[in-house]
């Protein structure tokens, strides 16, 4: 990787990975792109170049990935679960379309690719505890459903034309950086900012939910480092289970009180995104992952409480 372009460089992942890689091969190597600009050091013009891009624009794509000269695209632009699900008919036009466009600039100019699926991509019929690397994918929202489709469409594009496509299936990512951006498992994000601005969170979760989750930095590292990775020893490039740790809301409230003193949770069940959570794995089998590319998360739910609580405390007040 020495020259790459990342799409969605606005939303939690993108405005994180942007300052890795920057930090790794160079801010002018990097160029940030989105339909707005991100917050803070990912897309100020004195710390790398950014580019407004609407990746549903087939010619604007085009143009950008030809004139930059990219040997790498991460096209991280989606729009998420629960905020996929007030309007299906955008998701699924940002979430293909915008792929479709990514994937047919790659093959012309040669570009490797890196997409990232979801837990989402489970659904009714998979077993969720664990989830297998392969099993049947039965999603139920319309943000799963792309998922599906652009697992799908990846590995066309690698076998039919030879792009170097990857990705990884995330489960929720934790962040202390950027805010939540409309996903079933905002919560555990959520509930940080709540413990240290108030004390108290009202969980959009039943208690005993249980999901998959990750910290950040080791949602960062996956992306990296398996796009660094040999390609020959690669079977499931898209997508690949990646976990890290398994979270309920009562759970993950009970560690952050031991840090938090006095920290309290109530619930408020919001009946769609409860509905998404029932239907996503509760455990994923990352075997593949840890056997193909040697994946292996940095962060356990007492390290990463730890991290966070003290990142937050160090900002300025939350409001």
């Amino acid at each position: 990787m020495k020259r790459i372009l990342v799409t969605g460089a606005s939303g939690q992942i993108g405005t994180e990975l942007v300052t890795m890689l920057r930090d790794r091969v160079g801010a002018e190597n990097v160029t940030a792109s989105d339909i707005r600009r991100p917050p803070g050091e990912g897309g100020s013009p004195d710390h790398g170049p950014f580019v407004h891009l609407d990746c549903t624009d087939t010619g604007a794509m085009e143009t950008v990935v030809a004139e930059g000269g990219f040997d790498t695209v991460f096209h991280l632009a989606a729009v998420l679960s629960a905020a996929g699900e007030k309007d299906p008919v955008r998701t699924w036009g940002v979430n293909m379309d915008g792929l479709r466009n990514v994937l047919e600039a790659a093959r012309a100019h040669g570009c490797a690719v890196f997409t990232p699926s979801s837990i989402a991509a489970f659904g009714v019929g998979a077993p969720r505890d664990p989830t297998p690397q392969d099993t049947v994918q039965r999603p139920t929202s319309m943000y799963g459903v792309t998922k599906v489709a652009g697992e799908l469409l990846c590995d066309y594009y690698h076998r039919k034309f030879g792009v170097d496509t990857r990705g990884v299936r995330y489960p929720g990512i934790i962040s202390w950086r950027t805010a939540p951006g409309g996903g079933t498992t905002d919560w555990a994000v959520e509930i940080f900012h709540a413990a240290v601005r108030d004390g108290h969170y009202t969980c959009f979760l039943g208690p005993d939910t249980q999901l998959d989750m990750m910290y950040m930095p080791d949602a960062l590292r996956a992306a990296v480092e398996l796009m660094a990775a040999e390609g020959s020893g690669l079977e499931h490039r898209n997508a690949f289970n990646v976990t890290a740790m398994q979270l309920t809301p009562r759970g993950l409230a009970e560690v952050i009180a031991h840090q938090v003193p006095g920290f309290r949770m109530s619930y408020q069940v919001d009946p769609v995104r409860q509905g998404i959570a029932d239907s996503w794995p509760r455990r994923l089998d990352d075997s593949a992952a840890r056997r193909e590319w040697g994946w292996a998360p940095s962060f356990d739910v007492e390290a990463m409480v730890v991290d966070m609580l003290e990142n937050l405390r160090s900002r300025a007040p939350v409001g």
